[in-house]
């Protein structure tokens, strides 16, 4: 065959293919109509799979949502207070050029330095800060304790502006001196039970004395897939138990419980070490595995009144 005839050929079949395709889309497009409403007469449970069963372009097409962007929380400026009342206290306007007065100017360009009188003695031993409050907007109050020599404390409100991104802070005003905090009454021990000497007083004993003076190895006192390291440094010589208080009734049992009861136990120790005497609380977890308590948990301040159980 010619080149020509092939070229004829070639342009004649061209409309065909494309013919072709074209009613292989229009068959297409009458089955998907077809389909639908055979979907539509058969209710709307049958819709409403056809509708999560349309192509992923179908899906491509459908307008995103909008995501959510969640800002941090602004930072808890207590740090920064503390060290700028620790600074503005041992200030003194006379001394401007102080490493400490320095400090305070760079974080409260707008306060003014205190004027100590010649030889007072005003200087705090300790500043700590107890309490923060968020106030509206972007502005904290932080209240600072300042400790000074004979035991005497006196209580500083601060003002700090913190920005959204909890990065930058600042003083905006001199510290006011306060009333410091009330005594709370102190709420009932769930630790009603006493505990006499036995099994559990012997093992809570042993467990503290291995914690904390580094006498023998703690993890022979754990329960199984507990894990607690001991003190390092040994902190005390020698450790002894005074008395151990239980939340439920099962710690003063003449026998063993079965394996898996769990008690809670406040013990009171008697801690030495080279200096002094130490009186000191633990609150502890055992539970009972194998005939002997097993060390479950080392916490504090978990047990909530409520009585023996």
């Amino acid at each position: 065959m010619s080149v020509g005839k092939q070229a004829s050929g070639s342009e004649a079949a061209a409309p065909m293919v494309a013919g072709a395709r074209l009613e292989a889309m229009r068959r297409r497009v009458r089955y998907s109509r077809l389909a639908v409403w055979t979907v539509i007469a058969a209710g709307p449970v049958a819709l409403g799979i056809a509708i999560t069963s349309t192509p992923a372009t179908v899906e491509a097409a459908t307008a995103t949502r909008p995501t959510a962007v969640r800002t941090a929380a602004a930072a808890d400026p207590a740090g920064y207070a503390q060290l700028f009342v620790g600074a503005w206290l041992r200030s003194s306007a006379d001394d401007a050029s102080s490493a400490q007065a320095l400090l305070v100017q760079s974080m409260a360009p707008d306060v003014d330095l205190p004027d100590p009188a010649p030889g007072a003695q005003s200087k705090p031993a300790s500043v700590t800060a107890v309490r923060s409050a968020h106030r509206a907007g972007d502005v904290w109050s932080v209240t600072v304790a300042a400790q000074y020599a004979g035991a005497a404390v006196r209580y500083y409100t601060v003002p700090v502006a913190v920005d959204r991104a909890g990065a930058a802070f600042a003083v905006t005003a001199e510290p006011g001196v306060v009333a410091g905090p009330a005594l709370t009454d102190v709420p009932a021990s769930s630790y009603g039970v006493s505990v006499p000497e036995g099994d559990l007083t012997s093992a809570v004993g042993e467990f503290l004395a291995a914690y904390l003076t580094g006498s023998g190895e703690v993890g022979r006192y754990l329960a199984p897939g507990l894990q607690l390291s001991a003190v390092s440094p040994p902190a005390y010589v020698t450790v002894r138990v005074q008395r151990v208080l239980a939340a439920e009734k099962a710690a003063a049992a003449e026998q063993m419980p079965g394996d898996g009861t769990r008690v809670h136990v406040l013990a009171e120790v008697e801690a030495r070490d080279a200096e002094a005497r130490w009186p000191l609380a633990y609150e502890v977890v055992l539970k009972a595995r194998s005939g002997r308590w097993e060390v479950a948990g080392l916490e504090s301040g978990s047990i909530r009144a409520g009585g023996a159980r």
